[in-house]
């Protein structure tokens, strides 16, 4: 009987062994059990709100660059070394060799590119009005195309490579059309616009920087 009232009075407290139990313990560690699973949670919650915050940072980002401004690995660089055939002659090159010993303007531009059909007659004023020579490069189009289009709507350039796979532009690091470059004496680029030129960034951004090259 001693033996039997000893068990009821340990009751919960005993284990299997006979050995009694620290109810403290006991308590302790169910807490930290309860803590990991709750923590497990939250990391869980936390995870997918913490990727879209910072999806949504870099979209945000993305969004308010402006695409004009996007950055080019070429500034500063010497233009790529090319040779392509004119759009005039299939006889004669132009290549970067002709863009050495004076600064220059290269606009990429397609007669398939509505952007170029709308800039074509700025570039027309400026051809006009400015002793900088442009060069162009005619991106993927078609070679009777873009000579038709040229005696059409008037040519403002000294030289046009023809670029009918695009491996050229490519080089050139060219996202779309259309695209100007300036190009100083040395044949280094020293800016980029992608996009129309308009008369607004010829006068502020272009004629200063041509000035001090």
């Amino acid at each position: 009987m001693d033996v039997i009232n000893d068990r009821r009075e340990a009751g919960p407290s005993a284990l299997t062994s006979g050995k009694p139990v620290d109810n403290g313990k006991l308590f302790c560690s169910l807490l930290r059990t309860c803590n990991m699973y709750t923590n497990k949670s939250r990391l869980q919650f936390l995870a997918p709100l913490v990727i879209f915050i910072v999806l949504a940072v870099f979209l945000w980002r993305g969004l308010s660059l402006d695409p004009r401004q996007l950055p080019s690995p070429l500034i500063n660089k010497p233009v790529p070394t090319f040779k392509l055939i004119t759009l005039e002659d299939a006889q004669q090159n132009f290549s970067n060799k002709n863009l050495l010993g004076h600064v220059s303007l290269v606009n990429v531009w397609a007669t398939w590119c509505i952007t170029c059909q709308v800039e074509h007659p700025i570039l027309m004023d400026i051809a006009h009005a400015s002793p900088i020579p442009i060069y162009a490069i005619d991106y993927k189009d078609d070679r009777a195309t873009a000579l038709k289009w040229l005696q059409s709507h008037g040519n403002p350039y000294k030289m046009v490579g023809f670029d009918g796979d695009g491996k050229v532009s490519i080089n050139w690091g060219v996202y779309g059309t259309p695209e100007t470059f300036v190009v100083d004496k040395k044949g280094i680029i020293r800016y980029k616009l992608i996009g129309v030129l308009t008369p607004e960034v010829w006068q502020h951004e272009i004629l200063p920087l041509i000035d001090k090259l």
